[in-house]
């Protein structure tokens, strides 16, 4: 597939990398020649230095000839005239990157759909949500809905007291009643494994489950660790993200801001009625102990500086925070983060590489899920009549060796999937998968 990318900055040039390794033709386009040289030492990415705003860049480009063009440059005007000049000129795909969810209402999406933009994504509004989601499930690390809510994506954290440590798969697996949930992959010490029933889970395992909703509490019990009821919560930065998480809960938890720069956080303070907003430098520990950090069931760090969220997260735990989010833009950060007890870790770049991922996709995905704990993805396909994954149970199929089915949503009916299941036409199917086992799923569903 050839795509081009208009704007390799942090979001642009972390697609470029990731499309590159799946074996796509990669062009980019920037106007500043340091991002073009931060990813020229990348074999075979072509490498434009132009406005992709202009008739000349894109021509370079070859965007008539594009199957996918993706803006995502700092500029939300110029991503949607690139986007749509370059649909204009012939690429099968245009999507862009923006910065204000009013475009996102439905009479205005259409707008913009006449205009040639096949979708518009907004990271921050998706990590906000993703705080948001999590804030409702504070046991977890992550948590992800499929197919309206029907099958979730889980991840825990065993403790020791789990009941599940230094017990095998298949000891804690009921396969002789209803499974309501199924261990898809475990990640250990950096590894990501995908599990037979004879493995088994040791303590500090990150497990990830596909569950129905009727689960959680179940999971939650053979995790070792509680759901909190937040009441309290403090908001590091005055981001996007944080302005976004304060709006949806202020009324609903007691809710305290801090950020660092005064004239910011007046507008917040002007924009959040019911949000205390504090302008003060949440790295100094005196003014955060003078705040109450320790009083607060919930800590998010949103500040879009990585090395000042992870201090401050340090900080939360350390005073006894029961949850700790951590927004972490350098990838290289996240286990080390996670190794100091962070409890979940937020991604604008994974966020966009799901957002864009299924585009690339030789099938119709639903919905992906690039993790954050893991070198994996979750998706969600719909199996076509006649697809090979329609042609007898599961355990006959030879699906791809690093990847699994979790979950089968059929109407209103949902199937955790065992060796005996067969999948039907039209059902939803949610597959986890390792990279390498990726670019082999599609022609399964197809």
């Amino acid at each position: 597939m050839k795509i081009v990318i208009a704007g390799v900055g942090e979001v642009g040039s972390h697609l470029a990398r990731m499309l590159g390794e799946e074996m796509h033709d990669i062009t980019v386009i920037d106007d500043d020649p340091k991002n073009i040289e931060n990813i020229s030492g990348f074999s075979d990415i072509v490498t434009i230095t132009g406005d992709a705003t202009t008739f000349e860049a894109l021509a370079k480009a070859e965007v008539s000839k594009a199957n996918l063009f993706i803006a995502v440059g700092p500029v939300e005007s110029k991503n949607i005239i690139a986007a749509t000049l370059a649909k204009q000129l012939g690429a099968k795909k245009s999507i862009a990157r923006i910065d204000n969810d009013e475009y996102l209402r439905p009479n205005n999406t259409e707008i913009f759909i006449n205009m040639g933009i096949d979708y518009l994504f907004y990271p921050e509004m998706v990590a906000a949500e993703e705080v948001i989601t999590l804030l409702g499930n504070t046991g977890t690390s992550e948590y992800v809905n499929f197919s309206g809510g029907k099958l979730s994506l889980v991840v825990f954290k065993l403790s020791s007291s789990s009941p599940l440590v230094d017990h095998t798969l298949a000891e804690m697996t009921d396969t002789d009643g209803g499974m309501s949930y199924r261990t898809v992959a475990i990640s250990r010490k950096g590894k990501t494994i995908i599990p037979t029933g004879s493995e088994y889970f040791k303590e500090d395992d990150t497990i990830y489950i596909i569950t129905d909703k009727k689960s959680m509490d179940e999971l939650l019990e053979l995790s070792g660790r509680d759901n909190v009821k937040v009441r309290n919560m403090m908001i590091l930065g005055g981001s996007k993200i944080g302005q976004r998480v304060a709006l949806a809960l202020q009324n609903q938890v007691n809710v305290k801001l801090v950020d660092y720069n005064e004239e910011k956080a007046h507008k917040l303070a002007e924009m959040l009625d019911n949000t205390l907003v504090i302008a003060e430098d949440g790295r100094n520990t005196e003014v955060m102990i003078e705040e109450d950090l320790g009083g607060m069931d919930a800590f998010v760090a949103v500040t879009g500086r990585s090395e000042t969220n992870i201090l401050a997260a340090m900080l939360a735990k350390k005073m006894g925070v029961k949850k700790v989010i951590v927004e972490i833009e350098n990838l290289n950060y996240i286990s080390l983060a996670e190794n100091m007890g962070v409890d979940t870790v937020i991604n604008k770049k994974l966020t966009t590489a799901s957002s864009i991922f299924r585009f690339t996709m030789n099938t119709d995905v639903q919905a992906i899920k690039c993790l954050n704990g893991c070198d994996a993805e979750v998706l969600e396909f719909i199996a076509k009549p006649d697809s090979p994954i329609t042609k007898g149970p599961l355990r006959d199929t030879h699906f791809p060796e690093g990847a699994t089915i979790g979950g089968v949503v059929r109407g209103d009916k949902v199937f955790i999937a065992k060796g005996d299941t067969e999948i039907k036409a039209y059902d939803r199917v949610v597959v986890f998968s390792l990279p390498d086992a990726i670019s082999k799923i599609g022609r399964f569903f197809i």
